[in-house]
């Protein structure tokens, strides 16, 4: 079983789009990305752009070589527009997609999930809604924790669903939105599931002194190194919403230092790459106060990718 970042903040779009390459039977989760609308008062920068449109052709290449698709919310960086009809067709032609139930959502998570099934539903094999079972597809265990909190108990943005993936004596935690674990019920769930390698959404930390307070900052660290000095997890990917914060690495030093054990990166630094921040970096690219090249990146992220599984 191999991990396969797809696309991720650290990787130049928002998304924490991951295979799980099993051979015959590869799992893909969340197999989006987007941009965010408005950084520094600026729309996406033309490099974002490009980089978007990369990101989505890696994206569909790799869904052809999985049987299930997981979804884990229905934010769009999570889940493409329904919409996109001709991406819904690429992506989930023939395929097992397991989504979070948006039954138990809040009424935005409702009305985003019946929209992706009314849209997924014209492609896909089959469509299960889970929320905290257990699936298996011959050597493949596949579990979706309960519900959990999108950052902070009872966060405004509803909740997310978690995966966990067993092969064998490998195992995979992907933690979907839940920023670092905030939600006691995510911490536990890791915990009890004791990964190997685990994909972490960070705390959004730009938004520290104005949507979120420093307090909260710290309650969510020590949840963070809670679930990772308490389990064998071997490498954490910590990306994602921490990845919009240019200054985010001394902002997690003390996590670094706690759990020293740990292997703990970003997407980007999994694939051996250096990290490709570009929403951070929007202000300077929209000055041309730096450039940036952005297929030359990508050729990078194919290259990885294939060298992991060996393609």
């Amino acid at each position: 079983m191999k991990i396969v970042p797809l696309a991720a903040d650290s990787l130049g779009v928002r998304s924490l789009a991951t295979l799980v390459y099993t051979g015959k039977n590869s799992i893909l989760i969340d197999p989006s990305a987007a941009l965010g609308p408005r950084r520094y008062g600026l729309p996406p920068a033309k490099e974002e752009y490009e980089m978007l449109e990369l990101s989505f052709n890696r994206i569909v290449k790799y869904a052809k070589l999985s049987k299930v698709i997981v979804i884990t919310h229905y934010h769009y960086d999570h889940h493409p527009f329904p919409d996109e009809e001709e991406l819904y067709k690429k992506i989930f032609s023939d395929k097992v997609i397991i989504a979070a139930n948006y039954k138990n959502m809040h009424r935005s998570g409702y009305v985003r999930g019946k929209a992706f099934e009314n849209t997924a539903k014209e492609y896909a094999k089959e469509i299960i809604f889970s929320d905290g079972d257990e699936y298996k597809f011959d050597s493949v265990t596949i579990e979706t924790s309960p519900l959990v909190w999108h950052g902070e108990v009872r966060s405004k943005v509803g909740k997310v669903q978690m995966v966990f993936i067993k092969k064998g004596k490998n195992t995979y935690l992907f933690g979907s939105d839940a920023q670092n674990l905030y939600d006691p019920a995510a911490m536990k769930w890791f915990i009890d599931k004791n990964p190997k390698i685990a994909t972490i959404d960070g705390y959004p930390t730009i938004f520290i002194g104005w949507r979120f307070s420093s307090k909260k900052f710290e309650e969510s660290k020590k949840n963070l190194i809670n679930a990772i000095n308490n389990t064998k997890v071997k490498t954490v990917m910590l990306d994602h919403h921490l990845l919009r914060d240019v200054n985010y690495k001394e902002k997690i030093s003390d996590v670094i230092s706690a759990c020293k054990k740990t292997k703990i990166v970003t997407a980007a630094e999994y694939l051996g790459l250096e990290n490709f921040m570009l929403e951070a970096w929007r202000k300077k690219l929209h000055k041309g106060e730096l450039k940036v090249d952005v297929k030359k990146f990508d050729k990078k992220i194919n290259q990885a990718i294939k060298k992991i599984i060996g393609e």
